[in-house]
This record gives C-alpha cells, sequence and structure tokens, in this order.
C-alpha cells in the first residue's frame, strides 16, 4: 500500500489556500521549514499551503504526484535526555511544480493574493549572480527566477511578500537581494519595481539547524517501511532537535504565525547569537574532535560519546573552553542549555554520522570555527585551552599524509590508509616531508607560524607551541587515545 490521502484521518489542512512558494525539494526544507509550516496547519495556526518549484523534470514516474505530496517524517533523537520516536505525515505541500516545463504554471502562482512568504535552499552554489535575462522561460539562477516571479507580482499590483533564504551563507537574505536588485539593473527593469522591491518586501537572513539524513536505505528502509504499514518513496528521517532562526521585524512576525507552533522558530531583530552558538558549539565541538575521535577508533559520532573517555572529554572541551570563548557576549545559561542540547545531538543513537566525513576541508573548518575561539579564549583568560591544545595536536597527525596517489592525499591509522580530503592537504604533507617526523617541534612551529593559514602568528600565544608540541609527539608515540585518556585522569 502507497501512502496517500486515503490513509489521513484529517483532510481539512489539504483544502487550506496556497500561502507559500518554496524552491527546492531537498530533506531539509520538507524535514525543518515545510515540517513547521505543516504542524501550525494542523494546530489551525497558520493555515497555509506550500507551491514547491523543482528546478528540473523528473525521470519517469513523480513521487509527489503519486502521493498526493504527502510525505512522512520520521523524527528519532534524544530529547533532553530521553529518546524519542515519532512518525508524522506531513500534508503542507499543495503541488509540486517543474521549472523546466511548467513556468508559467509558477508565474501564476505571483498573481495570488494568498502568497505571503517565499522560502529557497538550492545550496550555496545557487546563490551566486548570473548575469541573464528574467524574460527566458525560465531563467537559469535562482535569483534570476525570483526576480522573474517578483516582476509578475509587481505588475499583478500585489502585496510584497517575505523571502527567506536558507542556504548556509552568512547573511543570506541580505546577499539575495544583492543580486536580485543587480539583476534588476542589468534587465533595466523601471524604477517604480525597485522601489517597490526594497519598500514592500522583506528579504530575511536565516539559519537552519536540523540534522535530516533522508530517506533510508537497503534493509533499514524496509523495516521502516514494514512499521508504518505503508511505502512512501519520500520518507525521511530527522534529528529531534530544530532550529529556524529568521531574522525579522514584527511585520514579520505577523506573515510568519507559523513560529507560533514550535518553539524551534526563532523570529528576531538580530540572530548572530543563534548563528555564532551552532558555529563554535555544535561546528567547533566537532571540527576539535573529528580527528581525534577517528585517529582513536571511532567511526561515528554517538559510538565516540558512548565511551565514557570521549563523553568527558567532549563534555569539558564544550563547556570550560569553547562556550566561554565565543566571541561575542551570550548569556553563561543559555550557552551552557544549547551545550547540552548539542551533547544529546551527539548521542542520537539513530544517526550514523561518520567522523571522517566531518574532516572533509578540516584547516578551512579549523581557520573559521576555532582559531577565533583561541584568540578569545587566551584573550579572556591567557591561559592554555588544555583540550583545545590536544584537538589542535590531533588535527595535526591527522594531517599527515603517508602516500599520494593521483594528486590524492592518504593518512594511515592502524595500518590502513585514509583520505585526507582538504584543500590544504599538499602544504601539509610538505611541512611533514621537510621535517624530521619522527620531531614534532619544527612542524609545529612551521604551522603555527604560518599567518597566511590562520591570521596570525599562533607561535605568540603563551606556552601554545610547547603543548601542542608535547601531546602531538606523545600522541606519536603512545597513540592519540591515551593521550586524551591521560587529560582525563589529571585534569
Amino acid at each position: 500500500m502507497r501512502l496517500s490521502k486515503n490513509l489521513l484521518t484529517e483532510t481539512s489542512t489539504l483544502q487550506l489556500p496556497e500561502k507559500v512558494l518554496q524552491f527546492g525539494t531537498g530533506v531539509l526544507l520538507r524535514g525543518l521549514c515545510d515540517y513547521f509550516i505543516d504542524k501550525a496547519n494542523k494546530e489551525g495556526i497558520f493555515n497555509g499551503r506550500i507551491v514547491v518549484v523543482k528546478s528540473t523534470d523528473s525521470g519517469g514516474a513523480d513521487a509527489f504526484t503519486e502521493q498526493d505530496n504527502l510525505y512522512t517524517l520520521c523524527v528519532r533523537g534524544i530529547d533532553k535526555g530521553v529518546p524519542t520516536e515519532e512518525n508524522i505525515i506531513c500534508s503542507a505541500i499543495s503541488r509540486v511544480l517543474s521549472a523546466q516545463s511548467e513556468w508559467n504554471a509558477i508565474l501564476e502562482t505571483a498573481q495570488s493574493a494568498d502568497i505571503e512568504v517565499v522560502i529557497s535552499n538550492t545550496t550555496e552554489v545557487g546563490l551566486q549572480y548570473v548575469e541573464e535575462s528574467i524574460r527566458q522561460s525560465p531563467p537559469t539562477s535562482f535569483p534570476a527566477k525570483l526576480t522573474a516571479w517578483l516582476y509578475e507580482r509587481f505588475q499583478a499590483k500585489q502585496d510584497g511578500v517575505v523571502i527567506i533564504p536558507t542556504e548556509l551563507i552568512v547573511g543570506n537574505g541580505d546577499k539575495l537581494k544583492e543580486i536580485v536588485l543587480k539583476l534588476c539593473a542589468y534587465n533595466q527593469l523601471p524604477a517604480r519595481f525597485v522601489e517597490w522591491l526594497e519598500n514592500e518586501n522583506s528579504f530575511c537572513n536565516s539559519l537552519v539547524d536540523r540534522i535530516v539524513p533522508g530517506k533510508p536505505k537497503g534493509d533499514a528502509l524496509v523495516e521502516l517501511q514494514k512499521s508504518l504499514g505503508y511505502e512512501d518513496e519520500l520518507v525521511a528521517v530527522a534529528e529531534t532537535y530544530r532550529l529556524w532562526a529568521i531574522q525579522g521585524n514584527e511585520k514579520v512576525k505577523d506573515i510568519l504565525s507559523f513560529a507560533n507552533a514550535d518553539s524551534g522558530v526563532k523570529i528576531a531583530k538580530n540572530i548572530e547569537q543563534f548563528r555564532e552558538l551552532k558555529l563554535r558549539m555544535l561546528n567547533g565541538t566537532h571540527t576539535l574532535l573529528c580527528g581525534m575521535a577517528y585517529l582513536s577508533g571511532f567511526q561515528t559520532v554517538k559510538e565516540a560519546l558512548a565511551d565514557d573517555m570521549m563523553e568527558k572529554f567532549t563534555t569539558n572541551l564544550m563547556m570550560s573552553e569553547i562556550a566561554p570563548a565565543i566571541p561575542y557576549k551570550i548569556d553563561a545559561k543559555v550557552a551552557q542549555r544549547y551545550g547540552r542540547d548539542v551533547l544529546d545531538r551527539f548521542r542520537n543513537p539513530y544517526l550514523d554520522h561518520q567522523w571522517i566525513s566531518i574532516t572533509l576541508q578540516y584547516t578551512m573548518k579549523m581557520q573559521m570555527r576555532n582559531i577565533p575561539l583561541l584568540l578569545n579564549y587566551y584573550k579572556e583568560f591567557n591561559t592554555v585551552p588544555q583540550y583545545f591544545t590536544r584537538g589542535f595536536a590531533a588535527y595535526l597527525l591527522f594531517m599527515k599524509a603517508v602516500k599520494v596517489e593521483n594528486g590524492k592525499y592518504f593518512g594511515e591509522r592502524d595500518g590502513e590508509s585514509y583520505p585526507i580530503q582538504c584543500d590544504s592537504a599538499a602544504y601539509f604533507y610538505d611541512v611533514w616531508q621537510n621535517h624530521d617526523a619522527h620531531d614534532a617541534t619544527k612542524v609545529v612551529e612551521a604551522v603555527l607560524s604560518n599567518q597566511e593559514l590562520w591570521g596570525a602568528d599562533l607561535t605568540k600565544l603563551k606556552d601554545f607551541t610547547e603543548n601542542v608540541t608535547t601531546h602531538l609527539s606523545n600522541m606519536m608515540v603512545i597513540g592519540v587515545r591515551e593521550v586524551v585518556s591521560a587529560l582525563n585522569v589529571y585534569a
């Protein structure tokens, strides 16, 4: 049996007007933004459905059409220390239109007075300026499609809308508005439209945070659909934690009434606090742990957090060194509460988050997420962050390539090779090759003094070089796990 509206016990939400235009069909949108709207609709709050735009025609049968645009979201995780499971049939999507073959139908939605919100997630690459005519059918880029749609709406004399890009770019709303205005200039659109665009529409910066692995595979999918009692081609798994932070004023709050249905939606004049918490305590902790955990023999995040030694190290790193070093004024209680949520997410038994995948672009992540923490820690306390130094030493050891094949670099763990998928892999290969591999001192000094890499000479930080060198040397001799364990015993 296939999922369809016949399986719904309540169908009143299927009659709601279309109030949202969404560019993208991906699992993040369906597992987070559409989830919030669906929840609000079922509580009689927002009362609006979503028209989804997909960029291409899918081959063969369309699962959305076959399933009456319904899909199941399977929420799995830990909430305040308690494992939770919930299966939700989401009915917020009204229809899915192809930009390639149904562009006129998409433009027709701009004439609807009911449409109030535009959402997008076209990946970071999709939020780029492409110099093109918006009069194509359809335009190539997402910003050009949006500009064409907004111009159609202006000509129809309809009200402006709230536009919320969710692409993972800082200032994504500002960036999208900038691109749209450039497209207006290139296409020589009238000044009255530009004035309407700027004064009657709200481009909101936003931040999304929820792990949505998507559709399970193999036996896991078979077992899940057996438990559901029906087949669902669009089924997706999501963690319990959810956050959609949207920068907006009171007018935006009034329009986005779905925020009243779930505390995971935060509408505020400034969302920098949410960004800093995620970037430092979630992403920054991941970055400082990934090399260490992988070289200690752990494959997944949940596996490491199930280990007493690694759990203690993670907790101390996050709560005692990262939280107080965030380079943004955040209430300590807020940071501690967020930290507890992050630990629950790390422990999630339903997600197989691979450490090796987190090492992707390891150096860039260390630059962006952790070095500002390190510098601010010294500014605040002028002493060595003991957990941070071990994480950094493990990073240096992970970046030690032992072979190069077809331009790709590989390290070694317990006699087996692993990929070093980082743009700085060649640099680190040269550093390790040009210094005595058995003497960590020169390697550490060379890397820490590289101001082009870090934006600062890290050897100037009090005792940092000496501590990293000691830990790296010990890791090379007795092992990474042993060095981590020793800190937990004597700290």
